[in-house]
């Protein structure tokens, strides 16, 4: 099975890669457009505690998205690798003017500040990065496992918070997805052409 994760990894990831910049650009505004949308759709209108990511690899852009929810007064944050257990995530707050540091990916995050984390179920929406998803709503990420590790035990213990939100080209979309236990499936998926829900 994980010879197959790999394939499918390697598939979608180079597909995604070769995505125009004019092609990202217009995915980018049509997730701001279509996520705030489902924010509407809930009858959303205080401010928001929302988890969000920097994309890099070819990810759908999050920028323009960023911003609007700025804009419109939400608390966003950022993964970090918690320092301690480097297998899991941590959620920091993330503003304009926030110090920023490389994790050991190379990928910005906020510098640890602890009275900036949120807990997990403070969150009230989770938005992830992933590399394919299929329709059940199964999610296949980069292979680290921190979205898993970091979800495991809010998935055993049904919260009701945060709910999670993938992020994805529609080109990142599979038939089905071999899965393993420790997978955490996806409630709602948002690509810049539709918004799946399960």
């Amino acid at each position: 099975m994980s010879n197959k994760r790999a394939q499918i990894r390697a598939e979608i990831r180079n597909t995604r890669k070769n995505l125009s910049n004019n092609q990202q650009i217009i995915a980018a505004q049509s997730l701001k457009m279509n996520f705030i949308q489902h924010l509407k759709s809930e009858n959303t209108t205080n401010s928001k505690h929302i988890a969000i990511y920097l994309s890099n690899d070819g990810e759908l852009d999050t920028s323009l998205l960023i911003k609007e929810l700025w804009n419109l007064n939400h608390a966003v944050y950022l993964p970090i690798i918690h320092p301690f257990n480097g297998a899991n995530l941590l959620f920091q707050r993330y503003e304009k003017n926030s110090p920023m540091r490389a994790n050991r990916y190379g990928i910005l995050e906020p510098k640890l500040n602890c009275s900036q984390i949120c807990p997990l179920p403070a969150l009230d929406y989770l938005l992830m990065p992933l590399v394919a998803f299929d329709k059940q709503g199964n999610r296949l990420g980069m292979g680290g496992g921190f979205y898993d590790r970091t979800l495991a035990r809010l998935h055993e213990q049904n919260w009701q918070k945060p709910q999670l939100i993938g992020l994805a080209h529609e080109c990142q979309k599979v038939d089905a997805l071999p899965i393993e236990s420790w997978d955490v499936p996806l409630e709602t998926i948002i690509t810049p052409d539709k918004t799946y829900s399960w």
